[in-house]
């Protein structure tokens, strides 16, 4: 009974107009959506009262005749490393607990100078390091399609006996909580972080859209930082539509971080690409490793195919660098983290632990209690890539092999390509029992491997799901743009979504005792999408 009405902002936004739905209809059905699926562990803090007095705030313009947008009214939740203000924001940490920010980010704030109803904060890795969102203080994210109709009936038939639930899958990371609210339907669009692949990685596991925008393209101000030189607000939504109008909203320049881009930016509206022959697809042949899945390999082959039977030009490319890349990103990435996280002291906020021997001893003590072993590990490999006798060695070494890196793109795109299509991920979501057998820094090694370069050479890069694995489980494939083509990439990864087709997730079970908050089918369908 689940329609396709309101999969979109616009649909809902023309709900929203037309009356059909309130936005304060609309943000009590994502609320008790929220109670219902609370076990996901998708949301560290719910801000029922800020969200239902914004939803009130909508009303009003609405009745008026007077909405800010096709935002306003909307649903929406944000990762817990961007800054809120007045709502604690914690990045899944002992050493920020109890932190309640005095300001937006600039990403925050721009969503609800739109009308945006903030749901609430997001669960992940701590302070975004990781790739599973099992790694945090409150515990790992539950992937909602372990509960999905498409995985049960697949695990039936395999006569898995034992307890389902102790079987669940892993959402991805670092932002698996805002994967996991946008695919389970408590909000409609989420803000992750992308340092590695933090937003195309979940994306690609709970079967929802990750947008990686260009460097510079969004404001990173009140972004808690992880990486300066590589971290970008990512967008995690239903279709790539609302991604687009979700960019839109967000680019430009901010007097608050100098690396924002200049020049005014355009409102991304997505044409309809009716014809793909003047594309040129590149496929990178070193992503062809030998840990991929082969189902994965086959539905990226396919995709490669599809394209190719509409008339645009694939062809194979060389980033002949790749294979550097996990290294080199393991260097710089622990070497900005240990200067970054130096600012958690206990003087000025955050965690401060009880002795009072000295100083130094105050300082050792609060960092051990507030930071995970994740977290003091790339801290400590980071001070030694940074010690003066290692500095030339690692540090430098690898900042040059991160221009190699970029370069590689730079050729690549400059022969002519358009857009390079790729897995997100080696597999399907694998189970938490399974996940967990090997430490962080394995996994987010592994895991990272189609998505980091992107990240240091600041490109625009989508996850889109493309089909269901032969488990039921979601797979999506990457599209990576040229810098600041956000736009065309979007274009291209808009015609794909629409010939894949992806199968809606069906929590039938996890909806049906919630049919008692939707007054009549109509509405219920303009809800769930």
């Amino acid at each position: 009974t689940l329609g396709r009405t309101g999969r979109r902002f616009f649909q809902v936004s023309v709900a929203l107009k037309q009356g059909q739905v309130t936005p304060t209809e609309l943000c009590q059905r994502c609320l008790s959506l929220i109670k219902k699926t609370k076990f996901l562990n998708a949301y560290i803090t719910v801000s029922e009262e800020v969200a239902l007095k914004q939803a009130e705030e909508a009303e009003k313009r609405y009745k008026k005749g007077h909405s800010l947008g096709d935002l306003d009214g909307i649903p929406i939740a944000v990762k817990d490393n961007f800054s809120t203000s007045g709502i604690e924001t914690t990045c899944a940490s002992n050493m920020l607990k109890g932190y309640v920010p005095p300001y937006n980010a600039t990403v925050v704030q721009k969503l609800l100078d739109q009308g945006a109803l903030l749901m609430g904060k997001t669960n992940l890795d701590e302070f975004a390091m990781g790739s599973g969102s099992t790694d945090g203080i409150f515990g790992p994210v539950k992937n909602p399609w372990s509960y999905s109709k498409q995985y049960r009936e697949k695990r039936k038939q395999n006569s898995h006996s034992e307890n389902e639930d102790s079987n669940w899958l892993i959402t991805g990371g670092s932002s698996g909580g805002s994967a996991a609210a946008v695919s389970a339907f408590t909000c409609f669009a989420a803000l992750g972080s992308d340092t590695g692949g933090s937003t195309r990685n979940p994306a690609a596991h709970c079967g929802v859209v990750g947008l990686k925008p260009s460097y510079g393209l969004v404001s990173r101000h009140g972004l808690i930082p992880l990486v300066n030189s590589m971290d970008v607000p990512g967008i995690l939504t239903r279709c790539v539509d609302d991604a687009a109008t979700v960019l839109g909203i967000l680019a430009g320049h901010d007097s608050k971080d100098s690396t924002t881009i200049q020049d005014p930016v355009r409102p991304f509206t997505l044409p309809s690409l009716t014809d793909v022959s003047k594309l040129c697809i590149g496929i990178p042949k070193e992503y062809l490793t030998p840990e991929l899945s082969s189902e994965v390999h086959s539905l990226w082959s396919k995709a490669a195919n599809l394209f190719e039977s509409e008339g645009a030009k694939v062809i194979e490319v060389s980033l002949p660098h790749t294979s550097y890349s996990i290294v080199c990103y393991h260097v710089l990435c622990t070497s900005e983290v240990a200067s970054n996280m130096a600012r958690f002291d206990g003087l000025e906020y955050g965690h401060r632990c009880d002795s009072n021997v000295s100083t130094e001893a105050m300082y050792a003590a609060t960092r051990r209690e507030g930071f995970n072993d994740v977290v003091r590990g790339r801290i400590l490999s980071g001070n030694f890539f940074l010690l003066k006798e290692n500095y030339e060695n690692y540090f430098v070494k690898a900042q040059k092999v991160r221009r190699l890196i970029a370069n590689d793109f730079v050729n690549v795109f400059n022969s002519g390509v358009d857009v390079l299509l790729t897995p997100t991920t080696l597999s399907e979501a694998v189970p938490y029992t399974e996940f967990i057998k090997e430490d962080n820094r394995t996994r987010s090694a592994q895991d990272d491997i189609f998505t980091q370069a992107v990240n240091m050479a600041g490109l625009p890069a989508v996850s889109v799901p493309m089909a269901l694995s032969t488990q039921g489980l979601p797979i999506g494939l990457q599209f990576i743009g040229r810098a600041f083509c956000d736009q065309q990439l979007l274009t291209v990864a808009k015609w794909f979504e629409k010939q894949v087709q992806f199968p809606v997730i069906q929590l039938q079970e996890l909806m049906d005792d919630c049919s008692s908050v939707f007054e009549n089918e109509k509405l219920a369908s303009v809800s769930l999408k």
